[in-house]
C-alpha cells in the first residue's frame, strides 16, 4: 500500500475522483461552447469520446469520465506523504508517477493522438518535478529552521537573503532550465509547450507556490520575487524575444502574491499558537 493511514487515503481518493468528474463536466461545457464557433450551433456539452466508433460513442464518453475520475483520485492522494524513509519514498513516488503517466497518456492518446499524449506527458512530468522540487526546498528550509532553534545556525538575515538562497535553485530551474527544455521539445511551427503551457500555467504555478512556501516559513522575502523576475527576463533574451517580456511580470506578480499570502499564514499560525 502507498499509505499507512488507509482511511485518510480513501477519503482523498473519493474527493479527488469527484473533483476529476467535475473538471470533466467543465471540459465538456467548454468544448460545447467552442462548438458555437462551428456548424453545430445547438451544442451545450461536447464530451471527449476517446475515439470510440459512432455506435459506441456513449461508452467512450463514460470511459473518458472514468479516466478523469482516476486521475483526480491520483492527484488527491498525492497530497499525502508517501513514506518517511528514503527508499520507500522514492519507490512509491515513482510508482505514483507511473500510474498518473499511464492515465494521462491513455486519455490523451485516445483523444489527441500520439503527439498529444507526448505533450501531456511532458506537461505532467514538468508539474510533478516542480512540486517535488518545491517540497525538497521546503524540507531543506525546515531543517535549517530546526538548526536555528538548536543554536546551530545564525538568526534571520537582512531581507531574508540567506533564507532565500535555497529557493533560488528552484527559481533557476523554473525560470531558465524548464523553458530551455521545453524549447528543445517544442515543434518549430507551433511552440505550444514554451509559448502556452509554460507562461500561462507552469510559470505562475511554480512562482506562486515557491513564494508561498518561502513566506510561510520565513516571512516576507522581497529579494525572491525580484530574483524570479530577473531570471525570467534573462530567459526572454536568451530563449525568446521581446514579445515574451511579460514573463517577467508574471514571475514578479505571482511570486509576490504567494509570498504575501505565505507571510499572512505564518502570522496567523503564530497568533493561533499564542492564544
Amino acid at each position: 500500500m502507498f499509505f499507512d493511514n488507509k482511511k485518510q487515503a480513501l477519503c482523498r481518493i473519493f474527493l479527488g475522483a469527484a473533483a476529476g468528474i467535475a473538471v470533466h463536466i467543465l471540459l465538456g461545457y467548454i468544448l460545447g461552447k467552442l462548438a458555437f464557433l462551428g456548424p453545430n450551433l445547438s451544442a451545450v456539452f461536447s464530451s471527449p469520446t476517446c475515439s470510440f466508433p459512432p455506435p459506441f460513442e456513449g461508452w467512450g464518453v463514460l470511459f473518458s469520465f472514468l479516466l478523469f475520475a482516476l486521475l483526480g483520485a491520483e492527484i488527491g492522494v498525492s497530497t499525502l506523504p508517501f513514506a518517511d524513509s528514503g527508499r520507500s519514498l522514492v519507490g512509491r513516488t515513482l510508482a505514483h508517477f507511473a500510474l498518473m503517466a499511464g492515465t494521462v497518456s491513455l486519455w490523451a492518446g485516445l483523444n489527441l493522438g500520439a503527439l498529444g499524449a507526448l505533450s501531456f506527458l511532458i506537461l505532467l512530468a514538468s508539474i510533478y518535478v516542480l512540486v517535488w522540487v518545491g517540497r525538497w526546498v521546503g524540507w531543506y528550509a525546515e531543517v535549517a529552521a530546526i538548526r536555528a532553534k538548536l543554536g546551530l545556525a545564525p538568526g534571520p538575515s537582512p531581507l531574508h537573503w540567506r533564507e532565500t538562497l535555497p529557493y533560488l535553485v528552484f527559481a533557476l530551474g523554473l525560470c531558465l532550465g524548464l523553458p530551455a527544455l521545453l524549447r528543445l521539445l517544442d515543434p518549430q511551427d507551433v511552440p505550444v509547450l514554451s509559448g502556452v503551457y509554460f507562461p500561462f500555467l507552469l510559470l505562475p504555478i511554480g512562482t506562486f507556490c515557491s513564494g508561498l512556501s518561502l513566506g510561510h516559513r520565513h516571512g516576507f522575502s522581497p529579494l525572491y520575487p525580484v530574483a524570479c523576475a530577473l531570471l525570467s527576463v534573462a530567459a526572454v533574451f536568451l530563449l525568446f524575444n521581446g514579445s515574451a517580456l511579460f514573463h517577467g511580470s508574471i514571475s514578479l506578480v505571482c511570486t509576490l502574491l504567494g509570498n504575501g499570502l505565505g507571510t499572512l499564514l505564518k502570522k496567523w499560525a503564530r497568533r493561533k499558537n499564542i492564544r
